[in-house]
């Protein structure tokens, strides 16, 4: 399997990674995080670059890319700890694309494209435990108009999006809607990793129907986490090359701390771990570009969130004390591998799922 990018995406990534070292630096993002948790002007530069267009295709203004195309741009996003809410974005818009009407794809997508319209995918609910059938919220139907009553939960992106894909039982079966945020209650907050997300609250809500179930939802979050891969990816390269650097300027007993061989011996297992998850990340971009194969994009999570366990906690370790410190951009990158490991399903889930599959 070839592992390179394309001279396409290298230069899409490169561009990226170039626009943030220079906009979204760590001080940068700390102040959008101090501010309303998300920013205006970064979101119109992703437009511009073509991201927010990336995974749609050209006939609604975007470029058709897939889950290869879009680990330049993840990976750089993992290694910024950009807290955009840009994969709800990607999920939700993916659904509408495969299941709205001509006329919502007309009114939606090239809004989308061009990053007035934000988009969020709102399906999991309390106490469910990564399960994608346990559905509680009801769509009813009455005459021409549906309406769900329901909740839930930790929906990213929700607080600063304008609709939202809902999954809810209607006749039986999981359906998709669209449903504008002004029609729910928001209880927003930030994650442990300081993005943005809402507990959502629909009371008879008007609702629009999607052509989807729950094989389109299975599709969208097996392409989801294998993005969640590469992002994840990303911070562990971070975190992986802020610590290689720590161990060679700081010194201990006359000499920097890199030259003792038993740190040696820990930074180059974190190496290894970032490489077997790299290659596990592309193994799952490729598979969910294929048509998704479940077996290979569980086993890559598997592998990416016992990698980011092990990076991130031996990062901080090596770090000492300053290494948990709010001052340090260390602990942030601790916070969203710890996120993004039991993002769409921990290890024991997917180890679980694999067995049965």
């Amino acid at each position: 399997m070839n592992f390179d990018y394309n001279e396409e995406q290298q230069l899409l990534a490169d561009s990226v990674r170039r626009y943030l070292a220079k906009s979204y630096d760590f001080e940068a993002r700390r102040k959008i995080v101090a501010g309303q948790g998300w920013s205006a002007e970064a979101w119109a530069q992703f437009a511009e670059m073509g991201l927010t267009g990336l995974p749609l295709s050209t006939e609604h203004g975007g470029f058709g890319g897939g889950a290869v195309d879009l680990m330049g741009v993840m990976e750089a996003f993992g290694e910024a700890l950009v807290v955009e809410p840009y994969l709800p974005l990607v999920l939700a818009a993916r659904l509408i694309e495969r299941g709205a009407s001509s006329a919502q794809k007309e009114a939606l997508l090239p809004g989308v494209v061009e990053g007035r319209t934000k988009l969020a995918l709102a399906h999991n609910e309390k106490g469910t435990r990564f399960a994608l059938d346990a559905v509680r919220a009801a769509a009813r139907r009455n005459d021409a108009r549906w309406s769900i009553e329901g909740e839930k939960s930790a929906v990213l992106g929700a607080p600063s999006a304008d609709r939202l894909v809902v999954s809810a039982r209607r006749e039986g079966a999981i359906g998709l809607f669209l449903v504008e945020v002004g029609k729910v209650d928001l209880q927003a907050y930030r994650t442990m990793d300081e993005r943005l997300a809402a507990d959502v609250v629909l009371r008879g809500a008007q609702a629009e129907p999607l052509d989807g179930d729950l094989a389109s939802l299975e599709e969208a979050t097996d392409f989801g986490t294998a993005l969640i891969c590469a992002e994840a990816v990303g911070a562990m390269k971070f975190a992986c090359d802020s610590t290689l650097e720590y161990l060679k300027t700081r010194k201990q007993f006359g000499v920097p701390i890199g030259t003792f061989q038993a740190l040696q011996h820990r930074i180059v297992d974190m190496f290894i771990s970032l490489e077997q998850a790299r290659s596990m990340a592309c193994l799952a971009a490729s598979k969910a570009d294929a048509g998704g194969e479940p077996r290979s994009i569980s086993a890559a999570k598997i592998k990416i969130a016992d990698a980011a366990r092990h990076v991130s906690q031996e990062a901080v370790q090596l770090h000492g004390g300053m290494g948990m410190s709010e001052e340090l951009k260390m602990s942030h990158a601790f916070r969203r591998l710890t996120v993004l490991a039991r993002e769409f399903g921990d290890a024991d889930h997917h180890l679980a799922r694999l067995a049965a599959l």
